[in-house]
């Protein structure tokens, strides 16, 4: 799915693809921090 994303932006230039594919690169980057955040709410 990776290659397939990147190979779709490469050809048609598609920002979504571009997010897709950098999203499945590293999907840890962003869902760590926003997950910690739901739990600190709860928390709260």
């Amino acid at each position: 799915m990776r290659d397939f994303s990147w190979k779709y932006f490469s050809i048609t230039g598609d920002v979504d693809a571009y997010l897709l594919y950098k999203e499945i690169s590293d999907p840890t980057s962003d869902d760590d921090a926003e997950e910690e955040n739901d739990q600190e709410d709860l928390l709260q």
